[in-house]
């Protein structure tokens, strides 16, 4: 089962897609700008001879052999070229304390024959082994504050299956989540990484077996991952999406729906703003309900309008015990306050109200979803069967048993905090993971560009 939400080809992280137009993979703004032709070794392209003139055909002829012997590189300099496959031909002098292997390095097959090789990138790694997903992503820094993904894995694993009866993970739920993990780490061996955080939520923290499988998870995956509490949980998703919130914002609550719990800051910025949004958190809270749990105690294949205002309810009476909840209601009439929200549910909305025949992260991750918008998908969701909802390419048999689970803890957050306007962040733990990698290790401090 794999999860439509791969981070491949997806526009920088840092800039919305929204913002700053498509971008597409091969626009990554640390590779070297590729020349606009292919030419040959004597560095001229379509300089046919003219006709009936042999002199200087053959003039031309001596001069291209000239220009040849004159490219020529002495063998102290060849190695700096890259070779025929783009790569440099001699790895021997790369700079000893390079992070990076080749493999970390999108190729570069059209480099032109002169240009040098572009200066290798630290590589960072993030993996987020949650309720319903197993998640990888792979990056280098870019500009400041911003990185470019290189490799990615998502895999829909339901690891939280059953749990909320039985309290404890099942065999095949782990077994799946397994399986997925040895990619993960098949794909990290092959990559020299600077710094790398693999992190397990909510089904690891509540099952009784957590621990076990973690050990498991050591033995035959060969990654040793991290528990982490819920408030590491909800400043990651917040780390994660601070770019999503532009500069004249003055308020945001920040959602993240997951498969076994729901993540939810309030975040004032109403006063001067640091450039970590995390640090601007006045309030949060970990309801201890996802898409997954949810679904399993109120059904999620076969869902009526009252079961769903059921489960509406039940996550209502939740967020009226968090004592928090009014952090923000000196902003939550201006027009600079906004709900942001980081789940597959979002994503998910996003995909059918913009209609797509097939889901495109680079038009979701940024998307602006007015209060009508929002109301309409979720009604026209709620209104499907579960077959409709398979139907739906944005949707499709592995979430369509979750959405309206997801829809459900979404109009109970938006009752709580009445909004004009939603923002779509398809991004959250990992991203967050990666930057605070990346800021932590100084990468952006020199010049803005990510290295080093």
């Amino acid at each position: 089962m794999e999860d439509h939400d791969t981070g491949a080809g997806a526009p920088e992280v840092g800039v919305s897609s929204a913002s700053q137009g498509s971008a597409g993979p091969g626009n990554a703004s640390w590779q070297q700008r590729r020349p606009t032709e292919f030419r040959s070794a004597d560095g001229q392209a379509g300089d046919a001879p003219h006709k009936g003139k042999p002199k200087k055909r053959r003039k031309r002829r001596r001069g291209r052999k000239v220009f040849a012997r004159d490219e020529a590189r002495p063998a102290e300099n060849r190695s700096l070229a890259p070779g025929k496959n783009g790569a440099p031909a001699a790895e021997a002098h790369r700079p000893a304390e390079s992070a990076v292997s080749p493999a970390a390095v999108v190729p570069r097959p059209e480099q032109g024959a002169r240009r040098t090789p572009v200066q290798e990138l630290p590589v960072f790694a993030a993996l987020d082994l949650g309720t319903n997903n197993c998640r990888l992503l792979v990056a280098v820094p870019t500009r400041h504050g911003q990185f470019r993904v290189i490799d990615a894995f998502s895999r829909i694993v339901r690891l939280g299956e059953g749990l909320t009866a039985n309290g404890r993970l099942g065999q095949p739920a782990m077994d799946r989540a397994v399986e997925a993990l040895k990619i993960c780490g098949d794909k990290l061996r092959n990559r020299k990484i600077r710094k790398a955080r693999l992190i397990a939520t909510e089904a690891c923290r509540t099952a009784e077996n957590g621990v076990e499988f973690i050990d498991r998870v050591e033995r035959e995956a060969g990654l040793k991952l991290e528990i982490i509490d819920r408030q590491t949980e909800a400043r990651l998703a917040v780390s994660g999406c601070g770019s999503l919130v532009e500069r004249d914002t003055q308020g945001v609550v920040l959602f993240d729906i997951g498969g076994g719990s729901s993540e939810i800051a309030l975040i004032d910025l109403a006063g001067r703003r640091s450039p970590r949004l995390a640090n601007h958190i006045v309030s949060w809270t970990s309801l201890p309900v996802g898409v997954v749990s949810l679904a399993e105690r109120f059904g999620g294949r076969t869902v009526t309008r009252e079961i769903f205002a059921a489960m509406v309810d039940d996550v209502a009476g939740r967020l009226a015990s968090f004592d928090g909840r009014d952090r923000l209601s000196h902003l939550k009439a201006s027009p600079n306050f906004h709900l942001l929200g980081t789940s597959g549910t979002v994503t998910t909305l996003a995909g059918v109200h913009l209609e797509l025949e097939r889901y495109d992260r680079r038009r979701v991750d940024g998307l602006w979803m007015d209060r009508d918008s929002v109301d309409r998908m979720v009604e026209r969701l709620v209104g499907w069967d579960f077959q409709q909802r398979c139907a739906n390419p944005c949707i499709g048999a592995d979430r369509a048993d979750l959405v309206l689970a997801g829809c459900a803890i979404l109009e109970a957050i938006r009752a709580v905090w009445p909004s004009e306007r939603l923002r779509v962040a398809d991004r959250g733990l990992r991203e967050g993971i990666l930057s605070e990698l990346m800021a932590d290790d100084g990468v952006w401090r020199n010049d803005g560009r990510g290295r080093a």
